[in-house]
């Protein structure tokens, strides 16, 4: 009974959510078409939306912990669902994203993300795309900002593992910025799919970045090594134990 009434309570979460956003790019749109003031400005209220009605609707609180970039870097971040998305995007001034080129053509979301300054990218073409984002940057045609990367490439359920790319490393060399790890509990409250949110502290937790000057291999292991590391002490602190065989929850 307890299940079927919180999946009820998140089946109407889901909904007032997509809800929401119709009503805020209704509201927001002619303001952000003119300034990119208001782009930010409706991404940051639509995810604090989202954190606040979250912990009220489904009882899914929310933290983030270390200390906010607000400079211009690179976050590369453990995915594992959309809140982690959510909550970055609503503490960070200037986020974009590498994304597939597809989604360039979502509506609503498709234009806010090439307002924001998101780099579509196709299929092989990732190294041409982060030349004409630098040269944009350079030359004033394209925001500066945090750029939000995801090592693994894709969203990984919580008790699941799946290699590092290289893609951030190539970032970290050809931008010659600094790296801001960014490590998460949120799968195991918000999945990847399905409709049930389950109550509890979902956290998102910046650590301390790594500067310029590493080769990739070191950097390499040294940014998954931060990231795994602070996002299974994370999930521990939840309850849940991704090391287990069948990622077993640790209390009730």
């Amino acid at each position: 009974m307890r299940y079927a009434f919180q999946w009820i309570r998140s089946l109407f979460f889901i909904i007032q959510m997509y809800l929401v956003m119709a009503i805020m790019a209704v509201f927001f749109t002619p303001f952000a078409i003119f300034s990119r003031d208001w782009v930010y400005r409706a991404v940051h209220t639509y995810c604090r939306w989202v954190r606040w009605s979250a912990g009220w609707m489904v009882g899914l609180k929310s933290e983030i912990r270390g200390e906010v970039p607000t400079e211009e870097v690179l976050i590369a971040a453990k995915h594992q669902s959309f809140f982690d998305i959510i909550m970055i995007v609503s503490v960070v001034p200037k986020p974009k994203f590498i994304m597939k080129s597809v989604l360039r053509f979502a509506p609503i979301l498709g234009w806010y993300a090439m307002r924001l300054g998101c780099v579509p990218v196709d299929r092989g073409k990732r190294a041409e795309a982060i030349r004409q984002m630098m040269d944009g940057v350079k030359d004033g045609s394209a925001p500066a900002g945090q750029l939000i990367i995801y090592p693994q490439g894709t969203r990984v359920a919580w008790n699941a593992k799946t290699n590092y790319k290289v893609g951030i490393s190539v970032l970290y060399r050809e931008t010659g910025q600094k790296v801001v790890p960014a490590a998460t509990n949120v799968g195991v409250f918000w999945p990847r799919h399905g409709v049930y949110r389950r109550p509890g502290l979902a956290v998102v937790e910046f650590l301390e970045p790594i500067e310029q000057g590493m080769e990739a291999k070191p950097f390499m292991k040294h940014l998954e090594d931060e990231i795994e590391t602070r996002s299974i002490a994370l999930m521990k602190d939840a309850g849940f134990d991704p090391d287990a065989v069948d990622g077993r929850h640790l209390r009730a």
